[in-house]
């Protein structure tokens, strides 16, 4: 199941390879999405609807339909505050923002847009909610996040956080989700609109200082005076994304010196590095993605990169290039929690299944609680609100954190404090952040990481999500026995949507994603390469073998 790379994988993308816009456009507006057919349907997975408006699964029908649902259900909870709305720079977001204006001002909801037209980070939107929120018992506000993070040009992306500031949860999105799907089957019957020019105008649309809001509180964050005073160089590379007017305001505001390398805005992103498969994607944490910054990174003492909403962050290092994300996040941990001081000493490591176990080892150490949640920032949401997690992080590079005080930054995830984090601990500790996990590796054990996709259909995907351990017919992985077999996450025992075997020398998590027709299998060892690809090998075989016994009907007993 190892990849294959594209030959064109890290080079300069191709004229032919630019999505068309203007038929992206027209397509959005003109095809219809058949609600018979499952695809087209509007799905929430583990981060909002997405699709693209060629394949019929990101269309004017689907924003509709959800922005009526996301009304109603803020009627049935009361939820009158204003709701925040922000876009990211893909081609899809703006008329997507225009359609939900239609409804939500038809609908009377009191919409805060960026002023001037301004793109909006992730993070700022939760941000705002939670800053509108902080001490009110009514009148919550809620808001929506147009962006398909750092899917390809020709996808959109639409996400619902409700008061808690975060993703929405399942039970949530499912309602959402089921509404949505009855206006499609109803031809839109019920949904409200008017046109966009009255609504961008119509009392109850106000516009609202994302921008600067945002960036006079980053000092309760990130300790910007440790930044300036050490004199460091920073680059940073928006990656053409909804922050790109973010960064020079906030070297500015607090005196850094900093260079943003790439200030272009483009929605065919023709200015990437193309992803391993030949995709544009503006992934930070793919070293494809990330091979124009990586090349620069002798010129500065740090850099950084953002996805599209900013919501995921890569960090560059003069002595190890792009880090892994698993490498950064456990470097975070261990930085942050022996230097904040006013940070509770009961305060929990939040992290994903499927993130390293390098995290575990790092947070044991430390002394304090892991919280191991299934994929999906959204189980993170709560804990950061009461502040019982203080660091929240995921293998695909998002994570947020606690201010300096202890108190809620932000419940979704936020690429910009990440990134500015990197230049906090190159800062303070005076070393290469990559020198640094180095250092982990010698007091604990050197891992090998990698994650690979395999084909799947939607019948497949649903049988792995609901696999049993009584399903795994082999009792060995890769030379050693297995020891557990996980279906329920251990932090809040939650469904994780597939397993987790684990042996004494690695383990690998098997997942459907949430939008493709692929699942995924993560894995890890604690040996070497050689291992970990057998650990690869060997996963494939265990979930195709359950795959088909359970295709079989060989067990019925699906728990």
């Amino acid at each position: 199941m190892t990849r294959i790379v594209s030959p064109f994988a890290g080079k300069p993308a191709q004229p032919a390879m630019l999505v068309d816009v203007p038929k992206l456009i027209t397509a959005y507006y003109s095809e219809m999405p058949d609600p018979t057919i499952t695809q087209q349907r509007v799905l929430f997975g583990t981060s909002g609807h997405r699709g693209s408006a060629f394949d019929k699964t990101f269309n004017e029908w689907h924003i509709l339909a959800i922005s009526q649902a996301i009304c109603l259900y803020r009627t049935q909870q009361k939820i009158n505050g204003p709701l925040y709305l922000g876009i990211d720079t893909h081609a899809l977001s703006i008329p997507a923002f225009a359609s939900a204006l239609e409804v939500l001002a038809a609908n009377d909801v009191e919409v805060m847009i960026a002023e001037r037209g301004e793109y909006t980070p992730t993070p700022a939107i939760s941000h705002a909610i939670l800053a509108y929120n902080r001490d009110r018992t009514d009148g919550f506000a809620d808001g929506i996040v147009i962006t398909p993070s750092h899917n390809p040009p020709h996808d959109g992306g639409f996400k619902y956080n409700p008061p808690t500031g975060g993703p929405a949860d399942s039970a949530v999105t499912d309602w959402i989700e089921k509404k949505a799907n009855e206006f499609l089957e109803n031809k839109l019957k019920g949904v409200k609109r008017i046109l966009f020019e009255r609504a961008l105008h119509a009392a109850t649309t106000h516009t609202y200082d994302f921008l600067n809001t945002y960036i006079n509180d980053l000092g309760y964050v990130i300790d910007m005076n440790v930044i300036r005073q050490a004199n460091i160089h920073l680059g940073v590379d928006p990656l053409g994304g909804a922050g790109v007017h973010y960064w020079e305001p906030i070297a500015e505001r607090y005196g850094l010196d900093l260079t943003v390398v790439n200030n272009v805005v483009d929605p065919t992103f023709g200015f990437m590095t193309v992803d391993w498969d030949g995709q544009i994607r503006m992934d930070p944490s793919s070293p494809y993605a990330m091979a124009k910054l990586v090349a620069l990174k002798n010129q500065f003492d740090i850099a950084f990169a953002c996805d599209t909403d900013h919501d995921r962050h890569g960090i560059v290092t003069k002595n190890a290039g792009l880090l892994p994300p698993n490498h950064y996040l456990s470097v975070a941990i261990d930085y942050l929690f022996q230097h904040r001081q006013k940070w509770s000493k009961s305060t929990s490591v939040g992290k994903t299944i499927v993130s390293s176990q390098m995290i575990n080892w790092v947070t044991a150490r430390l002394g304090r609680k892991l919280y191991e949640v299934p994929v999906g920032f959204k189980w993170f949401v709560e804990g950061l609100l009461d502040g019982s997690l203080a660091f929240c992080g995921e293998e695909s590079a998002g994570a947020s954190l606690s201010r300096l005080d202890g108190s809620v930054w932000t419940t979704d995830k936020d690429g910009i404090v990440l990134a500015l984090l990197s230049a906090e601990i190159t800062a303070s500790r005076g070393r290469d952040i990559g020198d640094i996990y180095h250092d982990l590796e010698n007091e604990f054990e050197k891992t090998f990481y990698e994650r690979d996709d395999a084909k799947a259909t939607l019948t497949q995907k649903e049988i792995l999500k609901n696999l049993s351990s009584q399903q795994v017919k082999s009792t060995d992985l890769a030379g050693e026995k297995i020891e557990t077999i996980l279906t329920k996450a251990p932090g809040n025992n939650a469904p994780i949507d597939g397993l987790k075997v684990i042996t004494k020398g690695g383990w690998f998590v098997a997942r459907p994603s949430g939008t493709e027709e692929v699942y995924k299998i993560y894995a890890e060892s604690f040996h070497d390469e050689h291992h970990l690809h057998q650990i690869l090998e060997e996963a494939q075989t265990i979930v195709n073998t359950a795959l088909e016994s359970a295709s079989n009907g060989e067990i019925n007993d699906i728990s």
